[in-house]
């Protein structure tokens, strides 16, 4: 099995990314894990407490949980991914039955930034975005997808996720096997990353 890790800041495009690289690729031989399914159980707290949990703090992950997951599929055991609600702030009942591929894709901001997990990637992938992009992005996302208000995602930002970008995401880049620009340009980079698998495959 090939595990590539594809990380980058709130916004840079990562699912993009992945879909770049799915669609050529036959669709019994991928698989894609989100990092947000893995978000701590926070049943333990009621809802107000919950939206003041920093989710962009490596803490704010289930590394463990992941990592287990990760072994298992390696081993050809299939898994139940947890189901996160990003408007109630915690996982809900629901698991996504997921079973092993060839190919592995693990996204998520905060993938790079745990050791054990890192380990566990054949291939690292940083996708860059500049930082205005990316807070547009977010905010569009956010508003529109995840039922927030503009002050709401502006707070966040400027108290949360600027910081903690700054402080684990982007350090995460010298880990990267490969940097991706996302930008109309990229063709070669995700050209690069299909050949690598197809070799891989065959």
């Amino acid at each position: 099995m090939l595990v590539i890790g594809i990380a980058g800041g709130t916004g840079c495009g990562k699912t993009t990314v992945v879909n770049q690289i799915i669609n050529e690729l036959p669709y019994e031989e991928v698989g894609v894990i989100s990092q947000d399914s893995y978000y701590c159980d926070l049943s333990h707290l009621n809802y107000d407490e919950r939206t003041q949990v920093n989710f962009d703090h490596p803490r704010a992950i289930d590394f463990d949980l992941l990592g287990s997951h990760l072994q298992d599929l390696k081993k050809g055991i299939p898994i139940h991914q947890p189901v996160y609600s990003f408007v109630k702030h915690n996982r809900t009942n629901d698991t996504i039955l997921t079973h092993p591929r060839k190919v592995m894709i693990v996204e998520g901001i905060l993938i790079m930034t745990n050791p054990q997990i890192r380990e566990m990637f054949d291939i690292k992938i940083f996708v860059h975005a500049d930082s205005d992009e990316r807070l547009i992005r977010r905010l569009k996302r956010d508003i529109t997808e995840r039922g927030r208000d503009l002050d709401e995602v502006l707070t966040r930002y400027q108290n949360t996720l600027k910081p903690m970008h700054n402080q684990f995401i982007e350090p995460t880049k010298e880990y990267a096997d490969i940097i991706i620009p996302n930008n109309k340009y990229n063709t070669v980079a995700i050209d690069i990353v299909r050949t690598i698998i197809n070799e891989k495959l065959s």
